[in-house]
């Protein structure tokens, strides 16, 4: 038995084709328990996610998380499930369509398609569909802006086992971050400001939070560049809004477990600004291109909760990018920087193509 991936069927003369991957986290098939179980059974068990040591952290994840959290967490996701699926998975596939617009406007002809890191459509299944279709350059983007070695290496991880299957590899290229893009913050910038625009301007008594999903304290000590790229795009956002430091407080939301995490704790910083007589607090979350479980539900919902009951009046949650034409036109923008090099607007003389052909025949080769 081959240790490879069966090839598709070769055809000399077949023009080589570009793809590009908008990959995100991931999401359950569904709203229930069974569906949470099989998703958080292949999240939590990625040993980049979870660091600590495998025997021991096996018996915690199958003795006890995957038989309590599940149904807690299918509940969750049913208050934000949408009638077409997963907010998350929602959001990312109308991107990909989005952006296969915008660059077709631009003459690109490629493929653009999009991927979960956990459950589906997976990341190798997409590339060996990708690749059975005549793609031979891909370019992979994780939707995080900030790096993190628990976020985007993973995705470079399982697209790298992929391709120690793959007999015949295609040209692959990976976006690392785009955390200080122009672009992209002008995108957020625009978000935040539309909002003012409909609900009034902060005064006095009001607040910005920026809420980035948090993780281990570890993860920065061992030398992982997440947190200072989220201080960075905060700092930034900040700036371009006229902000003065007292108006806005960088946080990190979704601490899981009793380690301690990047702090400050977006819940418990929010309920100390409703007790210390903050009015107003207005929370975006720029570490998420597409509204997904943490912004709708924990900070949409559960975060507001706390402001309301910590002594805060009004509450607004500002909304992912999503499908924001101007964050569009910026991801179409990186995605291009990344392209640079490789031919994409069909310039390959289909002649030339047939005289290869008939000269691969001639010599033996098949076609």
């Amino acid at each position: 038995m081959s240790r490879f991936l069966p090839e598709p069927a070769h055809r000399h003369g077949n023009p080589a084709s570009t793809a590009v991957v908008l990959v995100n986290l991931g999401t359950p098939d569904a709203p229930d328990a069974p569906s949470l179980k099989r998703y958080l059974g292949q999240f939590l068990a990625d040993p980049r996610v979870v660091e600590i040591p495998k025997a021991l952290w096996w018996l915690i994840l199958n003795g006890i998380i995957l038989n309590t959290r599940p149904r807690k967490s299918a509940a969750k996701y049913a208050s934000v499930w949408l009638k077409e699926g997963s907010p998350l998975r929602v959001h990312t596939e109308r991107q990909a369509k989005l952006l296969a617009g915008h660059l077709g406007e631009k003459g690109h002809h490629l493929t653009v398609t999009w991927a979960m890191r956990y459950g589906s459509p997976s990341i190798p299944d997409v590339l060996s569909k990708l690749k059975a279709g005549g793609a031979t350059r891909i370019l992979i983007v994780p939707m995080y802006p900030q790096y993190a070695a628990s976020t985007t290496a993973t995705v470079v991880d399982a697209t790298c086992d992929w391709l120690k299957q793959t007999r015949n590899q295609p040209e692959m290229r990976f976006i690392r971050n785009f955390h200080d893009d122009e672009g992209y913050l002008a995108a957020l910038e625009q978000t935040v400001r539309k909002h003012w625009q409909a609900h009034g301007p902060l005064d006095q008594d009001g607040r910005l939070v920026i809420s980035f999903h948090g993780l281990p304290k570890r993860s920065l000590d061992l030398g992982d560049p997440y947190f200072c790229e989220c201080q960075k795009t905060g700092r930034l956002l900040a700036q371009r809004l006229g902000l003065s430091a007292e108006q806005y407080q960088i946080c990190f939301q979704s601490r899981f477990g009793k380690a301690e995490w990047l702090q400050p704790y977006t819940a418990s910083s929010v309920q100390a600004l409703g007790q210390q007589g903050v009015r107003r607090l207005d929370v975006i979350c720029p570490g998420f291109t597409a509204d997904c479980l943490e912004t709708l539900e924990e900070i949409a919902m559960e975060v507001r909760d706390d402001f309301l009951a910590a002594g805060g009046q009004e509450y607004h949650y500002i909304p992912a990018l999503n499908e924001d034409n101007r964050w569009l036109h910026a991801l179409t923008h990186i995605v291009e920087q990344h392209l640079g090099g490789w031919p994409t607007r069909q310039d390959i003389d289909p002649k030339a193509l047939e005289n290869t052909a008939r000269l691969a025949v001639k010599l033996g080769g098949r076609a």
